[in-house]
């Protein structure tokens, strides 16, 4: 990269890239391919990797691995995983266990752009970064060099770089979810490279797998597809309240904790701290108490809770009641503080009766909407009840334990 392209970047990393893109650039020197690309992805590193974005010198790949890459929070959730006694707190018991083995060596065999390595790598005493795609390696080792600089960098395949390692403490994998045509894959035998061909080994040469898999997967069919007695925990995590990744660590090490999978599911909030729930699979045959009446206070469970299914042991856990086994919508009595999701004070319940609804709703003109286990859509709810989008009332529309179609009128609490 030249100094003009340099400069061109530096002038325009606000600029809309493709009003820029339109208007080109006149001067023959400045590559503009290149230029546009950098004042992409540095745009979408400030929200994603925002310490990355407050660097010089980074280099940003194609749009693709900027969309794939793990967001530094994400990545900052995996750090706490390894063995770093240092970390401590609410990382993985199973690789505290066996926090004594030492020299530590990470080896990530599918680096990518390489967010996840350059901050799991600070948590070893050596690290490898293997990537097969040359265009890159070459960006994301260039980068490593100023945020992992004792990881070693290899350009090449990573089955055949196992085939050729001796041991390490860990090795993690975040396998493609994308078929030859570009076509996305949630299976483990779908994706790139086929975990499930390559278990064994990868057991055999580490203490611990992390394997990172796509959040759409079901986690109760890759403990099956992979082997109950080799994984040790899932973690799932959201970030924001959106579901991100599917954490699996495995191992083939014999230990005396209880031989059920640990199961931790994780809302990254926006002040970066986590809200945490954790139980043991599989999960409890036992069904949770149901409310034919709301109570005082509703609780809406986080993404994670959501996609792990564990409503019988939230509500156990936390002294709530559902609302029906089907609406996942949780309430009680008094306020639960530390509940794992969003928390409302409830002002109003309704059926869809006309006289009902007018008076339940006589102050609302707008409010947030949310169905749940409800015959109507949003759309279709905000029309019948002439309601704008916004304000401080959050509605929530959906079905008893009797059949009773009910809104519940709330305000959010801290």
């Amino acid at each position: 990269m030249n100094t003009k392209t340099r400069d061109f970047i530096g002038k325009n990393l606000d600029a809309d890239v493709r009003q820029l893109a339109l208007k080109g650039c006149r001067d023959p020197e400045v590559d503009l391919d290149m230029a546009l690309r950098q004042i992409a992805g540095h745009q979408i590193a400030r929200r994603k990797l925002p310490s990355w974005a407050a660097l010089d010198g980074i280099l940003y790949p194609p749009h693709l691995n900027m969309e794939q890459c793990s967001s530094e929070q994400t990545a900052r959730y995996k750090k706490s995983l390894t063995p770093s006694p240092s970390l401590g707190g609410e990382g993985s018991e199973y690789i505290h266990s066996i926090q004594n083995v030492r020299p530590t060596r990470l080896v990530d065999l599918t680096g990518g752009f390489g967010v996840d390595f350059a901050l799991m790598s600070q948590a070893f005493d050596e690290a490898i970064y293997v990537e097969r795609d040359t265009e890159l390696f070459l960006i994301a080792s260039a980068n490593l060099k100023l945020l992992a600089p004792k990881g070693r960098c290899i350009n090449g395949d990573a089955i055949e770089t196992l085939h050729a390692l001796d041991h390490a403490t860990m090795i993690f994998m975040d396998p493609a979810r994308r078929d030859s045509h570009g076509s996305r894959t949630y299976g483990i035998g779908d994706c790139t490279p086929n975990v499930l061909e390559i278990k064994d080994e990868l057991l055999q040469k580490a203490d611990i797998v992390m394997l990172k898999l796509s959040p759409m997967l079901d986690w109760h069919k890759a403990i099956r597809d992979l082997g109950e007695p080799y994984i040790k925990e899932v973690h799932i995590v959201s970030l924001h309240n959106e579901c991100k990744e599917l954490i699996l660590m495995m191992s083939a090490r014999r230990d005396s904790r209880d031989s059920r999978v640990k199961v931790v599911c994780t809302n990254i909030l926006p002040d970066g701290s986590y809200q945490l729930f954790q139980f043991s699979s599989p999960l409890s045959p036992l069904p949770s108490s149901i409310s034919h009446l709301p109570s005082a206070y509703l609780y809406e469970p986080n993404a994670s809770i959501m996609k792990a299914g564990c409503f019988a042991e939230v509500a156990r856990a936390f002294n709530v009641s559902q609302l029906s086994t089907n609406s996942h919508l949780f309430t009680s009595d008094e306020q639960i503080p530390g509940f794992p999701g969003r928390k409302f004070r409830i002002t109003a319940v309704s059926t869809m009766n006309r006289q009902e609804l007018k008076r339940a709703l006589r102050d609302i003109h707008e409010a947030n909407i949310t169905v749940r286990n409800f015959p109507m859509t949003v759309a279709q709810l905000r029309s019948k009840l002439k309601i704008s989008e916004g304000g401080s009332d959050y509605i929530f529309a959906t079905t008893l334990a009797d059949g009773k179609h009910v809104l519940l009128v709330t305000l959010p609490l801290r």
